[in-house]
């Protein structure tokens, strides 16, 4: 492999119903970082049906160049038809750095595009650096339960591929409206269709649960319980504080574990990462799995 023909980074903005999933937009974030330091652009990579303007929006927030892959199989996520359309861009354009949002789509698509390119993938990531001179990303994540923290490097293979938590990175400031270019500076729109007969999964029906509205991601502010509240009914008084202040209920795993409140709310390593201004946690004991859920919050 000739690492020299690899150059740029790669943000994949997960859409849905045509909108850009916040995750999208806060990778553009580290992105810019690696884009920065490594002396590379910074690329958005849009694949839905209907999603042009949530291509433009990525270049409000900071991407240099736009890849816009438009049609009608790609209105609902397919593990078939994602992985081979982003397998074939790819291979067209020669990223050196791709990164995912460790959501349940791009758990799902990162290790199959990474298996067809035979690269490798680190998962689950809160922390990312660039080497300027080898241009090796060192992907940092949890390891052994949360007790340490492990770098991997991957400076082999490329492109070098990784997942990383939502809201371990703040999304970027939108540009004022005079500051984005033209389109036709920095969208490129490619034509790839996938034959009917390559996906072999149908969306029949979406089903959304109650308890997945919860946004604990976009929430600025959060209320969280744990085993110390004592009982389930308490989180009454949890819900009644998160409303007064506008906020959304939060939990430790032990909470949800034991049934009292449901998995959405989970807060944690094996839970949602969050960052908003404030955190206010209710009877938790601080274990290092669930601090590596919300330690980047502004006050907590």
């Amino acid at each position: 492999m000739n690492l020299s023909e690899y150059k740029n980074v790669w943000v994949f903005i997960e859409t849905e119903h045509g909108k850009a999933k916040q995750s999208g937009y806060e990778l553009l974030s580290a992105g810019r970082q690696l884009a920065d330091k490594s002396g590379e652009e910074l690329f958005a990579i849009v694949i839905g049906c209907r999603v042009r303007d949530a291509a433009m929006q990525a270049a409000g927030y900071g991407a240099d160049r736009v890849i816009l892959v438009d049609s009608s199989e790609y209105e609902s996520y397919s593990t078939d038809a994602y992985t081979a359309c982003v397998t074939v861009l790819v291979d067209k354009y020669k990223p050196s750095v791709f990164l995912l949002g460790a959501t349940n789509n791009g758990r799902d698509l990162g290790p199959r595009v990474a298996c067809r390119l035979k690269t490798g993938l680190t998962a689950d990531c809160t922390s990312l650096d660039i080497d300027e001179e080898s241009k090796n990303v060192a992907w940092t994540r949890p390891a052994f339960g949360g007790n340490l923290m492990a770098t991997i490097l991957c400076p082999e293979h490329r492109p070098q591929m990784g997942t990383v938590r939502p809201g371990v990175f703040k999304k970027p400031v939108f540009k004022a409206a005079g500051n984005i270019p033209e389109p036709s500076n920095y969208l490129i729109e490619e034509e790839i269709r996938i034959p009917e007969n390559m996906i072999r999964t149908k969306l029949v029906e979406q089903i959304h649960e109650a308890a997945q509205a919860v946004s604990l991601t976009d929430a600025e502010i959060i209320v969280s319980g744990g085993r110390g509240i004592g009982k389930p009914e308490n989180f009454s008084y949890i819900r009644d504080l998160a409303d007064v202040l506008g906020g959304a209920v939060g939990s430790s795993r032990a909470c949800v574990d034991a049934g009292w409140i449901p998995h959405a709310h989970q807060v944690g390593q094996t839970g949602k990462t969050v960052a908003p201004k404030l955190y206010i946690a209710c009877g938790i004991s601080g274990a290092i799995q669930h601090l590596a859920g919300m330690s980047g919050s502004d006050c907590i």
